[in-house]
């Protein structure tokens, strides 16, 4: 009898004599981006330093694509917007100490989005590692300490021999659902050296998968199938796992209402008769879900966003899948199903039973009035005409990118995404700068359709170098800058808590003078004509920014008592 593990793969002719005759003139680097090529990957981020060198020039003998950054954070925003268009680990080349620290915001933001990057660092020589204390260039007692508390997982290496090992776990790492960044450092010494190791020809990393537990899904499709009022909360892990399809099928077979959290816009269809849209943060919606006598929380753990900042308390049974084993039950007790999405929806169409309910279509209706209601009592014309003039122009396929800024914050709420994956945010660990480079990875994933950047001056500024990386490689980006003179989201919180703001207001640049002088097309817009002049720039090839000078204002929320 033959075992699984029994059998071993035998090299081919081609592979022998790749073996047997490496070519001269390889390093440790090399071993790095044979790796990388032999997994799959075939773009790669970053910024060159003079302890990764030996990688950045062992690209020079791969067909690997490399697209570099100006800054290591926005590399790192470039490479996870890169792994959630594609699905694939994104490579991340970074070098020691102040370069490998500059990203970790960003590989911030991929750990809460679940954006699979394979972030590659150099170290210091071997002989410093350990807290060595040598007194290298960049040197840090335990540079990989920095990143424990943020990446999914960490590997060190200290021999060549280690090399194509330990990516290839880290690859596994990165694509195991819950999907998420890792870490992998390397010695400067370990990347220059010569070496006799044998091309890397291949790769063998295949993601464990994660099936839901049969028993808990029996009990939760028995719940569901005797709901009187079934509900369904859908987050970033229906998007993550491509499981809007079954998600839908579920939906309607239980007609079940579902609303979308800010990470999972665009998982469900947002004119479907039992779409409650994006309105989380809205005291109506909470409401609504309370009143589920079972709530169905797939790829979400009802965070503070999601939760309409904790005010959400659930007075029916809550089922919960979740990937992320942290975030089970984390906020509200459930029956917790530790899964992968896409395989717990599955086993739930294969067991649940069809409901009918008659009244469910007409619940949704009623509630989303009542939000437009609530909304149009606040005269907000001008936010959700920019709004609307933003949806018209993109097309209807494009993925866009938006920063911290009020009108990001305008659609995590209302802003039909027209398809999974289509909108990403940085809702996760909500730091500013995402947008552009995140657009610009996107871009770099696929060619094929225009992308969209959204930020505010503020958080503009944080990627201002990046229109250089735009112009350089061609990237078709279209940056819409809505300039308010300032944070302008923070600028409301202050006056709202404090009756004045402190630190909020900038002396701006003129951004499309900017823009033009790194030879990226730039126009001023206004309200009224921002829908033709967005829809221009997306039918022009290459990267261009269109600035909107207007203040904006949030609608208010519902969270703090208000009505």
């Amino acid at each position: 009898m033959t075992h699984d593990h029994d059998l071993v793969l035998r090299p081919t002719p081609a592979q022998t004599e790749a073996a047997l005759n490496p070519p001269p003139g390889r390093n440790g680097g090399d071993l790095v981006v044979e790796t990388l090529a032999g997994l799959g990957a075939t773009t790669v981020f970053g910024l060159p330093g003079q302890h990764a060198l030996g990688m950045f020039d062992a690209l020079r003998r791969s067909d690997l694509r490399y697209i570099g950054l100006r800054v290591e954070n926005n590399a790192g925003f470039a490479a996870d917007a890169y792994g959630r268009i594609t699905g694939e680990a994104a490579p991340l080349l970074l070098s020691t100490g102040p370069g490998a620290l500059t990203s970790l915001a960003a590989l911030q933001e991929a750990a809460a989005a679940s954006a699979p990057v394979l972030a590659i660092s150099s170290q210091v020589p071997t002989a410093g590692l350990g807290g060595g204390r040598r007194g290298y260039l960049h040197e840090l007692p335990d540079q990989a300490a920095s990143f424990r508390g943020v990446v999914k997982s960490v590997h060190t290496v200290r021999t060549q021999s280690q090399i194509p090992s330990a990516i290839e776990a880290a690859w596994t790492s990165a694509l195991t659902a819950p999907h998420g960044p890792v870490w992998v450092e390397i010695p400067q010494d370990v990347l220059l050296a010569e070496t006799a190791i044998p091309v890397v020809t291949g790769g063998d990393a295949f993601p464990e998968e994660l099936p839901p537990r049969p028993e808990l899904t029996a009990v939760a499709a028995d719940l569901l199938s005797k709901a009187a009022r079934p509900a369904i909360i859908a987050g970033g892990g229906v998007v993550r796992a491509d499981a809007s399809g079954k998600l839908k099928q579920l939906a309607v077979r239980l007609q079940a209402p579902v609303v979308t959290t800010p990470g999972g816009k665009g998982a469900f269809p947002w004119t479907h008769p039992l779409s409650l849209q994006s309105w989380i943060e809205d005291r109506h919606t909470t409401d609504f879900l309370e009143d589920a006598d079972v709530l169905l929380v797939v790829g979400s753990g009802l965070g503070e966003l999601s939760s309409n900042y904790h005010t959400f308390k659930p007075r029916g049974r809550v089922v919960q899948i979740e990937a992320d084993l942290g975030k089970l039950e984390s906020n509200h007790p459930a029956l917790g199903i530790h899964a992968d999405a896409r395989l717990a929806l599955q086993a739930l169409l294969e067991t649940v039973s069809p409901r009918e309910d008659a009244t469910a279509a007409d619940r949704v209706r009623d509630l989303l009035a009542k939000v437009a209601d609530r909304i149009a009592a606040q005269e907000l014309t001008l936010e959700q005409d920019v709004l609307a003039s933003v949806r018209t122009a993109l097309p209807a396929d494009s993925p866009s990118f938006w920063d911290m800024t009020i009108l990001a914050y305008w659609a995590w709420s209302a802003f039909d995404a027209k398809g999974p994956n289509h909108m990403h945010s940085a809702q996760g660990a909500g730091g500013l700068g995402y947008a552009f480079p995140a657009a610009l990875g996107a871009a770099a994933a696929d060619p094929t359709r225009p992308v969209l950047a959204v930020s505010g001056d503020g958080g503009a500024l944080y990627s201002i170098a990046e229109l250089a990386t735009a112009r350089q490689y061609g990237l078709d980006v279209t940056w819409l800058i809505v300039d308010d003179g300032g944070y302008g989201i923070l600028r409301e919180y202050m006056n709202d808590a404090f009756g004045e703001a402190t630190g909020t207001e900038l002396p701006r640049p003129d951004f499309v003078a900017l823009a033009e002088s790194f030879g990226v097309p730039g126009v001023r817009t206004t309200p009224e004509t921002l829908e033709k002049d967005l829809a221009a720039a997306f039918a022009a090839p290459g990267p261009r920014v269109v600035v909107l000078p207007v203040v904006l204002r949030m609608f208010a929320p519902t969270h703090l008592g208000s009505d």
